[in-house]
């Protein structure tokens, strides 16, 4: 496995040095902050990643606003009692991206997050206080959660969210084979467990969030 000072030499050389590659660096919230934030922040961002997803971001995020005065804020409270008529009239809104399967996911993720804030202390403590070397459970768990959070979906609304997180795209995946950690997507256990290895050691070598060296990975390959 290459060390981390290697793979950060490589994407600060394509970038154009390290204040450029610095300046690439997706936000990462401390836990701290994570888990201070409110349950509506969540569940906006949950639903805006369904919404990004297989669409454009920036249409998605210049709509944003009006999803938010629209839903009430994404209080879970409110939005876990949402009915099918006002579902049907938020339909009739060209405000809004009018997408009948994922506006009702929104009622049902509002549930399932109130639900576990209310056992948690809050959704964002929950994440933070979930093992940093366990975000391939906490993927799969978002998955089983929420409608609409599996394959990527539930990787990319933690980066969103401000929540650590390393992305296994098509670019990370190649740099991890070309780093000697696996030798194909990893779908295996074991191989699942080569790459937390590797994202592990690599932030003790480095003291970056996973999320940092995940972007440099990708900035790695061609």
């Amino acid at each position: 496995m290459l060390a981390f000072q290697v793979i950060q030499d490589r994407a600060a050389a394509r970038a154009g040095g390290a204040r450029a590659l610095a300046e690439r660096m997706p936000a990462v919230r401390p836990p701290e902050a994570l888990a201070a934030l409110p349950d509506s922040y969540f569940l906006s961002v949950m639903t805006r990643r369904i919404f990004q997803a297989g669409m454009k971001h920036s249409v998605i995020n210049d709509r944003w606003p009006a999803f938010e005065a629209w839903f009430w804020g994404f209080e879970p409270e409110k939005l876990m009692l949402l009915s099918e008529e006002q579902l049907e009239s938020a339909m009739q809104n060209p405000e809004l991206i009018r997408h009948w399967g994922k506006l009702r996911t929104i009622p049902v993720n509002a549930g399932e997050l109130y639900r576990v804030s209310q056992a948690e202390g809050g959704f964002g403590r929950f994440l933070a206080n979930w093992p940093d070397d366990d975000l391939f459970g906490l993927w799969a768990w978002l998955g089983r959660r929420f409608q609409r959070m599996g394959g990527q979906s539930g990787a990319r609304f933690l980066r969103l969210a401000g929540r650590d997180t390393f992305l296994l795209t098509d670019d990370v995946i190649a740099a991890l084979q070309a780093s000697n950690v696996i030798d194909s997507k990893p779908t295996r256990k074991a191989d699942r467990q080569a790459v937390n290895e590797a994202f592990v050691t690599w932030r003790e070598q480095s003291g970056l969030p996973f999320a940092h060296i995940s972007r440099m990975l990708s900035m790695t390959v061609d």
